[in-house]
């Protein structure tokens, strides 16, 4: 056997409201905060398969990776089992205030009535808080309700320095396919892809202690009937009005230069603008691992079907029975890179795709904090102008002017009251933006551990399964 050897930590970042980005002298093998410390295990160069190979015992069961898209029971109280079901929502409480409550909230059962209608299901355990009338209940959702409640919430809380989740994207071509087409494989994907995508919407803004105490949010999750979303459409009306407002909001971006005076905010901009650059290029690569591993899926079952052809012509018995056994165990194969491709997708280029839209609201904050102090701004420069008017006016003492001089006294003490507002707004929203900045990177870390780990998990299986059909052979 080989030497033993310790795995190498991870650089990890410090996510404090304090933090001015990553401590590059974590670099030890002694990292306290090592993100798999718990994870990692002994590996050996010698074979580890001989063992699994050499067992007497039953084959062990081929475990699918593919989410059900059946209806999810709700679970009470075990939110430590599903990433999304947050086991940090304890600590974020205790920071708001020191309550506790477990929530767990699935989507399931898509119903097609003119437009898809979701299930919803929440399921609670509160402890010392009373949101909900009851603990478990259903309601119907429709996906334009789930773009409404994101309306809702960002107009509220986006502007004064709250992360809202982003809503999943609607897909024009991909709910056509499904209106106009036959269930086949690639409508029930799209599905169940809407399907996760809005539950892990759902349970991300529930996990946001202010978001979750929300009249919108509370209606959206209790209310048997909702008044129906309106200007959620792609290619209404409202949504060219959005767009035109969004190319505004990036000239008005460049056109502001904001003398930063704090250098936690530049830098933590600079961080999200290069994580941002990283995470898109890793999902890029993600998404085009996850094609060709359904390209080796198709390949390896025509490769299955040659083969059983070829054992049914073949004259010879052992050489026909060995090429009927090796076509099985392709077929099994075969199964196997369509699970580990469900899984590549679902486990990590999901995440990837959801932490690269997060990654734009958190931005986004950071924008409205300088619109904030380009309002302060604007507003010391108006008063500085009154103030010389006043000034002026009052120099020349002419009685026809003493009616226009009070006059702008009265809009120089406006002026400083709206002055004063907009300090204190600057200063507010600049607080609430280093705390919803370290709440986001614990939850970020927590969050691509927890898959990291369990995606590793699916590959080491998926190959000792491999192995093992081989061997069967």
């Amino acid at each position: 056997a080989a030497p033993e050897s310790q795995p190498a930590s991870l650089p990890a970042e410090d996510i404090s409201t304090n933090s001015n980005g990553p401590k590059q002298d974590l670099l030890f093998d002694d990292d306290p905060e090592d993100l798999f410390a718990e994870a990692t295990e002994e590996v050996s160069l010698d074979s580890p398969e001989r063992d699994v190979l050499l067992s007497d015992g039953p084959s062990p069961a081929i475990t699918p990776i593919t989410p059900p898209t059946s209806v999810i029971t709700p679970r009470i109280g075990h939110a430590h089992d599903d990433m999304f079901t947050h086991s940090s929502f304890d600590e974020i409480e205790e920071e708001e205030g020191g309550d506790s409550f477990d929530i767990h909230i699935s989507v399931s059962d898509p119903e097609k009535v003119g437009d898809f209608m979701f299930f919803l299901s929440p399921s609670s355990r509160q402890t010392s808080m009373s949101l909900f009338k009851q603990k478990d209940f259903s309601v119907k959702r429709r996906f334009s309700d789930f773009l409404g409640l994101h309306s809702k919430l960002a107009s509220k809380y986006l502007h004064i320095g709250y992360i809202v989740p982003p809503a999943p994207e609607k897909s024009i071509v991909g709910m056509t396919k499904v209106k106009v087409g036959k269930e086949d494989q690639s409508s029930n994907e799209f599905v169940e892809k809407r399907r996760s995508a809005l539950e892990r919407y759902l349970m991300r803004t529930v996990k946001h202690p202010i978001l979750l105490k929300d009249p919108d949010v509370l209606q959206f999750l209790e209310s048997s009937e909702l008044p129906r979303a309106v200007s959620t459409q792609a290619l209404s009306s409202a949504g060219l009005l959005r767009m035109v407002n969004k190319a505004a909001d990036a000239v008005n971006k460049m056109t502001i230069k904001m003398n930063e005076s704090d250098a936690w905010f530049e830098e933590k901009q600079q961080h999200f603008e290069n994580l941002d650059v990283q995470l898109r290029k890793l999902h890029a690569s993600v998404e085009s691992l996850v094609c060709h591993r359904k390209e080796l899926s198709v390949n390896t079952a025509q490769f299955a079907k040659s083969a059983a052809m070829l054992g049914n012509s073949e004259d010879h018995t052992a050489l026909s029975r060995a090429l009927s056994q090796l076509a099985e165990v392709e077929e099994k194969i075969d199964q196997l890179h369509q699970d580990q491709a469900n899984g590549d997708f679902y486990l990590f280029s999901e995440l990837l795709g959801d932490y690269v839209r997060l990654l734009t609201a958190v931005k986004g904050v950071f924008e409205h904090r300088m619109k904030t102090w380009q309002k302060w701004q604007d507003s010391q420069m108006l008063l500085q102008k009154k103030r010389e008017a006043e000034a002026k006016l009052q120099f020349t003492n002419k009685p026809d002017k003493l009616q226009q001089a009070k006059d702008e006294i009265k809009e120089v003490r406006n002026l400083e009251g709206k002055v004063q507002q907009g300090e204190r707004d600057f200063e507010q929203i600049s607080k609430t933006i280093r705390k919803e900045v370290s709440r986001f990177e614990k939850e970020r870390v927590k969050d691509f551990k927890t898959i990291i780990v369990k995606y590793l998990e699916s590959l080491v299986l998926t190959q000792q399964q491999v192995n093992l059909h081989f061997y069967c052979y």
